[in-house]
């Protein structure tokens, strides 16, 4: 199985394209710290590119901006290259299932950003049903 849980903010804004398909792909990069401090007491951060296919990448590149938290799940892809040198290299990307938008509306207003959160309306009042009337002195079995 190839499952990966990431919880982490956006390092940039997500760039979001197409393919020459129509299908849209957003990529965008989350820094995730470590659980543990090192030697000097500070905590150590890994840096992870994601990359979320269709809907769920339109989702995340018209709700999320840099600096935002966001949980990640999604699986693990490894992808071989030659880099401009002729070096062989080796890239870890993930590809997510889902994302989940951790960062409240009101702080990604307070770091400057506008909130594209589509306003959610009010709910409508809901009516009590209306109370039907009986009558009392009919004759009751008990």
């Amino acid at each position: 199985m190839n499952k990966v849980f990431l919880i982490g903010n956006l390092t940039r804004d997500p760039e979001l394209t197409e393919t020459s398909s129509g299908v849209a792909i957003c990529r965008f990069a989350i820094a995730v710290n470590r659980n543990y401090s090192g030697p000097d007491g500070e905590r150590k951060t890994d840096f992870f590119n994601v990359t979320a296919w269709r809907g769920l990448g339109e989702n995340v590149a018209r709700y999320a901006k840099k600096g935002n938290k966001v949980a990640v799940v999604g699986s693990i892809e490894l992808r071989n290259y030659e880099d401009s040198t002729g070096a062989k290299r080796t890239a870890v990307d993930i590809v997510a299932q889902d994302v989940e938008f951790l960062t409240p509306k009101a702080s990604s207003s307070e770091m400057g950003y506008e909130s594209d959160y589509p306003a959610q309306p009010a709910a409508p009042a809901k009516k009590k049903p209306a109370l039907q009337s009986f009558d009392d002195d009919s004759d009751i079995p008990f």
